[in-house]
């Protein structure tokens, strides 16, 4: 459920300014991101860039003409068994979590995820994040596994929960550019 002053939209090169601000303080003081340098602007206009030619939504939260948060998909891993997956990334400014931001980011991503190709959806939730874990819950996400102290990020180990949904037809049949004997 979308908050009635919050557009979700795609995000314009224009808006990297703003998501390179909230992404700084989630690399700066959490453990959502295990970066610990925050990106310049360039790379931040690069990793875009790639999402959109790989044909995956790159979104932003708008109130009142201010960027709040954004999500966008990638790949999972780059081997090619795993082209039908996907991993989620949402970030949210700080301070106004809570709000329903993050659900209205991640819920427009989902949807807009399960129209494509893509089969699976991969959350990597580093440090046990009780509300994003909530909140992937909320979208269908399930718990898949944990792995233990994988990162080490302000002064700790930190592990990652990783959770899955299905898209689309999810595993109950082939992708439709599957030819067997070689890759789709």
């Amino acid at each position: 459920m979308q908050p009635s002053d919050v557009l979700v939209r795609d995000a314009l090169e224009t808006d990297i300014d703003a998501v390179q601000r909230i992404y700084a303080h989630h690399v700066r003081c959490g453990l959502a991101t295990f970066e610990e340098l925050a990106p310049s602007r360039e790379e931040l206009l690069a990793r875009r860039a790639a999402v959109i030619v790989a044909g995956l939504p790159y979104l932003v939260a708008e109130r009142h003409g201010e960027v709040i948060g954004y999500a966008y998909a990638g790949a999972y891993h780059s081997r090619s068994a795993y082209r039908y997956s996907i991993e989620d990334s949402v970030y949210v400014l700080a301070g106004i979590e809570g709000q329903g931001i993050g659900s209205a980011l991640l819920q427009s991503l989902v949807t807009r995820c399960d129209a494509g190709p893509w089969r699976q959806m991969i959350a990597l939730i580093g440090g046990a994040n009780v509300a994003s874990i909530a909140l992937h819950r909320r979208m269908g996400f399930r718990p898949v596994g944990t792995l233990g102290s994988v990162g080490f990020k302000l002064g700790r180990w930190v592990d990652v929960v990783l959770m899955q949904r299905p898209l689309g037809a999810g595993d109950r049949s082939a992708p439709a550019d599957y030819h067997p004997g070689g890759i789709g």
